[in-house]
């Protein structure tokens, strides 16, 4: 009996201690980067009932009661970029958060482009990786690898820690999300965070969650995890690897995903859309959502460039995001282009103008707008691109144009002084169509004079 009164004792304290624990996510901890200027959320779980401070050491402090479940959320005002900073939280007990910054936090999500590490993969070099990898020591750039997690259900945390820049640290990191963030902190001069949450081969659908999801019938939630495949199957990432991070105050998001949807193009468009606004919502944050458009490969049995068209179309149709092009750096034999840092340069320029209004730059390669018809030529404008085209010493190709018969032909291509450019085929003689690059694998040469690169593109609606 003694010894069952022991055991029965020694559970009841080992509980009570258990739960006494004050408790927060993995990505509220020393090294942390919040946004400024805005009242940020922090959450956590604690004993029922108890009192929770969070003093922040920048002057502002808040509290709040743990709800019958444990769980507490508070709000604290954050400065002007800076720091370091310390927050302490106590409860139960007290927990010191150390070395954090106030300054601008994005999130960098996606499939196997965003997840490809600044070191390479094997056999997949990073163009430039050695220098940029030794040269990145930046206490203001801080970095949050979240591990790969499928979920049925919506989790609370996730397994991952902030680090700043190092050359010890930055090597396994997203290479298009340093690239980014690197460039926003060298131009802002503030304090830039990364999240950093993707998995290579995963769809779209992966990171949408069950509600919306539900709505698109080729979507099918599955009832178990499957032991092959587990980030194509509808809402596991999303549940494992993006929900926790909802309320977490963020500037916005960058994504390079679409490999894995470009047999369903027809619908990239419409559920891109829907995940962003359903993001959004959960978020209450408008944010900007800048993504990249999927680069040449000569994939088989399908035609990648329709999944470009519908990236295309969404930089259009999805208020408040933008696209970076990547014609011109895709490699026919790899799938992982090398020159991530054209990438995060990209991405950042879209940032940098519409986010923190730096004047003067451009944003975007030439988007075709309008095409008419002089005889056997067509004559095509262009939006973004004021100062006219080049090909910055290589000949512009990869044009071809149709007539009735949807037969193409290569065409030749010629720059006009008002801003247009005229193609024709002497093998049309009545030009219905124009399309550019528009194949698994072909060479982006076409730029606007500030070096961005056109997408891909066609005039016609037909089916192939």
């Amino acid at each position: 009996m003694f010894w069952k009164h022991f055991y029965l004792f020694f559970i009841a304290l080992y509980s009570s201690t258990t739960i006494a624990q004050t408790k927060l996510a993995s990505f509220f901890s020393d090294n942390m980067v919040l946004q400024q200027k805005e009242l940020v959320a922090i959450w956590g779980e604690d004993m029922e009932n108890t009192t929770i401070i969070v003093s922040g050491s920048w002057g502002k402090k808040t509290k709040v009661k743990t709800d019958k479940n444990g769980n507490w959320k508070v709000k604290i005002q954050t400065p002007s970029a800076g720091g370091p900073y310390t927050i302490k939280i106590n409860g139960s007990q007290v927990i010191l958060l150390k070395n954090v910054l106030i300054g601008e936090v994005w999130v960098c999500s996606g499939q196997s482009n965003m997840q490809m590490k600044l070191k390479g993969n094997f056999n997949q070099p990073i163009l430039g990786s050695q220098e940029t990898i030794l040269n990145s020591k930046n206490s203001q750039l801080r970095m949050f690898n979240t591990k790969i997690k499928a979920s049925l259900t919506p989790l609370k945390n996730v397994i991952g820690k902030w680090e700043e820049a190092s050359p010890k640290t930055s090597g396994n990191f997203s290479a298009t999300a340093y690239y980014f963030g690197q460039k926003l902190q060298e131009l802002l001069k503030v304090p830039v965070g990364l999240i950093h949450s993707s998995w290579g081969g995963s769809s779209a659908e992966s990171w949408t969650d069950k509600e919306i999801i539900s709505q698109f019938n080729s979507a099918k939630i599955p009832a178990i995890i499957p032991k092959k495949n587990k980030q194509k199957n509808p809402t596991l990432l999303y549940n494992g690897m993006l929900h926790p991070f909802i309320g977490y105050n963020i500037k916005g998001v960058i994504w390079y995903q679409g490999e894995a949807n470009r047999n369903r193009a027809n619908e990239y468009e419409q559920l891109i859309s829907a995940m962003v606004s359903s993001w959004r919502s959960k978020w209450q944050n408008n944010f900007p959502f800048y993504f990249v458009q999927i680069a040449p490969f000569e994939y088989k049995n399908t035609n990648s460039a329709f999944l470009r068209e519908a990236q295309l179309k969404t930089m259009f149709s999805l208020e408040n995001s933008g696209m970076a092009v990547t014609m011109d750096i895709g490699e026919c034999d790899n799938i992982h282009p090398s020159n991530k840092k054209l990438v995060g340069d990209r991405l950042a320029y879209w940032a940098l103008s519409k986010n923190y209004k730096i004047e003067g730059i451009s944003y975007s390669g030439p988007v075709y707008k309008k095409m008419q018809f002089k005889g056997l030529k067509a004559i095509l404008t262009f939006d973004y691109a004021k100062n006219g085209f080049s090909g910055f010493g290589k000949k512009i190709q990869g044009f071809e144009i149709a007539g009735e018969d949807k037969v193409f032909h290569e065409a030749l291509v010629k720059i006009n002084r008002n801003k247009t450019i005229t193609v024709w085929s002497d093998n049309v003689l009545k030009p219905k169509a124009v399309r550019y690059a528009f194949k698994n694998c072909v060479l982006g040469t076409l730029y606007n004079t500030e070096g961005l690169p056109a997408s891909s593109f066609r005039t016609d609606n037909w089916e192939k």
